[in-house]
């Protein structure tokens, strides 16, 4: 069972989370916010394993659903550093992190949800420390038998504008697989 609670199933078909996570720069002992955890929690799960018992991940989700099932997944995985927050990230300060008090802020196939993109990313904005980063994954903008509409993907180019006009500067962008693009911007 110990082996099983290291290896954390799925989330690997599309987007191997845990290896964009490393690339990103989640290191051990961070402050991590997923924002926009989803259902799964992919990312919350993984990121809370590479900050290890003394950093924290705030998976932050509207559906009460999906943070249940995180909260579940974290326990049968015997992860404890994840803080469960209810909110609407499209809604300012709803998720009641202070300001920069976060190290890397995550918004991870989310865009293509809502028309409150440049919202969300400025709840993200808002949270960071100095020097913090926000990685942004998120489905490209071509057709694929499966994910999205495609009339719903956002641009890589328009996230880049409108979070460098927010005073980031995009620092790298990371193979995401075929189907998915990944951007990593520091405050």
């Amino acid at each position: 069972m110990a082996e099983e609670k290291n290896n954390i199933p799925g989330g690997r078909e599309l987007i191997n989370a845990r290896t964009l996570l490393e690339k990103a720069g989640i290191e051990e002992k961070m402050k991590v916010a997923d924002l926009g955890c989803g259902r799964r929690g992919h990312f919350s799960l993984q990121a809370a394993k590479l900050v290890g018992k003394k950093g924290i991940v705030c998976a932050v989700d509207v559906v009460k659903d999906a943070l249940e099932n995180v909260k579940n997944s974290a326990q049968l995985y015997g992860i404890e550093n994840i803080k469960i927050i209810w909110a609407d990230v499209e809604v300012p300060r709803a998720t009641k992190i202070p300001d920069n008090a976060i190290d890397i802020a995550m918004l991870n196939n989310i865009l293509f949800q809502t028309k409150k993109r440049k919202e969300m990313i400025n709840e993200a904005v808002r949270i960071l420390k100095k020097g913090g980063k926000l990685l942004i994954v998120d489905w490209k903008k071509t057709k694929a038998p499966f994910g999205p509409p495609v009339e719903d993907r956002v641009k890589p180019d328009a996230v880049k504008d409108y979070v460098q006009k927010c005073g980031l500067k995009l620092t790298h962008e990371l193979d995401a697989g075929p189907h998915h693009y990944a951007l990593v911007f520091e405050k």
